[in-house]
């Protein structure tokens, strides 16, 4: 007679772990980051000068990644370019690659750094991850070659990629992104033929993720989230504040909320840039946020969130936005109207002159209305509704409409537009 008691234990025991495993909530890290940037990013250095500098920013990230699992935290995002930073050319850029593998082969870094060749860089976030036992989330440099008889590869023979990588706990590389919108001066890198829809499976719910640029553009960003319903985004960033549209912190809490997911954005630290802005972020609203425009700081933030908000989280009432937008009336005349500008568009502003009421300002097919209401409103905080109507041509051409609310610098309506960082009034 064969005893079945050992074995139906182990089996209760491990079901028990699973489900315990299986967690309602997590807590989540991003790390805004001072990047140390190169002396020089146009002349070529040898692999081990590269080498050099971006340990020197992995020693600052390494210090926020344990700080982060001392606070409990299972996964932190660090920034774009956080170890060696940007404005390479593409030959100076290439020292500064590694040969990052599909994570379909099943590989930790840490234990065996020489299986793909030398990858001194994920061996070293692999071990950060597994020696504090926390998912980390970094932006790197993969390299890959090609034929350069083939039309599609470069005459350097290889592709160079802006590329996220994440290890799990235990150091495995779990997932690997080929950022695929580019901005204009990331010239030193290629793009992927198609976009990468990149997910994976956690205890704590499944993520997705992608950068910076690819958040303005339907693919990956919108696929990842409608069509593969993830829980969380990862999105390393350099973001530049650009007033009014593209402001880091309201741009990524209107998204999360939008989207109905949660959102770990983090963004490097350079104020001579205007680069700032990092937050953790659920759908119904920020869990934590960090900006500042006063000092060159790095600054972790470390926060609990939901594992799956859709399904603990009422999901707004659907609503016919152009329907609505055609059925309202002017709740306001155009007397007190008056121009602006923003990043050198041209807006048409009204100011806000009571605590309370409706108001609407107009420009070609554009109206935006606002109704609104201000708990405890300073008297020398001057506040404006903007719209624009037409041809960006800053970075690019492309048509937009917005509809912005303005907290002007002082109360010179001259200076509505201009960037604030504090606020005192609430709305």
């Amino acid at each position: 007679m064969v005893c079945l008691y050992p074995y139906v234990s182990i089996i209760a025991s491990l079901l028990s772990a699973l489900k315990f495993c299986a967690s309602d909530s997590y807590v989540a890290a991003v790390y805004e980051h001072v990047v140390i940037l190169p002396d020089h990013t146009d002349i070529p250095v040898s692999p081990e000068e590269a080498l050099v500098l971006m340990n020197r920013n992995m020693d600052v990230l390494e210090t926020a990644i344990k700080a982060a699992a001392q606070q409990g935290a299972h996964i932190i995002v660090t920034p774009e370019d956080a170890i060696y930073g940007w404005n390479f050319k593409r030959e100076t850029i290439y020292p500064f690659l590694e040969d990052i593998p599909d994570p379909q082969v099943n590989w930790i870094p840490c234990t065996a750094p020489e299986r793909f060749g030398p990858a001194p860089v994920q061996e070293r976030l692999s071990c950060m991850a597994r020696n504090n036992s926390i998912y980390v989330v970094a932006n790197i440099g993969d390299k890959k070659a090609c034929n350069s008889s083939v039309p599609q590869c470069p005459r350097d023979g290889h592709y160079q990629y802006n590329t996220d990588v994440v290890f799990d706990s235990e150091g495995k590389l779990v997932a690997r992104y080929h950022k695929h919108n580019l901005f204009m001066m990331e010239k030193q890198f290629d793009y992927p033929k198609e976009p990468e829809v990149v997910t994976f499976d956690t205890p704590f719910g499944k993520f997705g993720i992608f950068t910076c640029f690819d958040i303005l553009f339907h693919d990956p960003a919108v696929t990842l989230v409608s069509k593969l319903q993830v829980d969380t985004v990862l999105f390393p960033t350099a973001w530049m504040n650009v007033l009014p549209h593209l402001t880091a912190i309201e741009f990524h809490s209107a998204w999360a909320m939008g989207m109905q997911v949660n959102f770990l954005a983090a963004n490097t630290h350079n104020t001579s840039m205007e680069m700032t802005g990092s937050g953790i972020y659920a759908p119904d609203g920020p869990r934590a946020f960090h900006y500042n425009m006063e000092t060159d700081d790095g600054h972790l933030l470390v926060a609990e969130l939901d594992s799956h908000p859709c399904l603990s989280a009422t999901p707004p009432a659907t609503v016919n936005w152009s329907s609505y937008a055609t059925s309202i009336k002017r709740f306001s005349s155009d007397e007190h109207d008056f121009p602006g500008v923003i990043f050198f568009d041209p807006l048409t502003f009204t100011e806000l002159t009571t605590p309370e009421g409706n108001c609407t300002v107009c420009q070609k097919d554009l109206c935006c209305h606002l109704s609104y209401r201000m708990a405890e409103k300073h008297k020398d905080e001057v506040y404006v509704l903007g719209a624009f109507d037409g041809l960006h041509v800053i970075e690019g051409k492309y048509y937009l409409q917005i509809c912005t609310l303005v907290k002007c610098k002082n109360s010179d309506l001259k200076t509505c537009g201009q960037p604030v960082a504090t606020a005192q009034t609430r709305c």
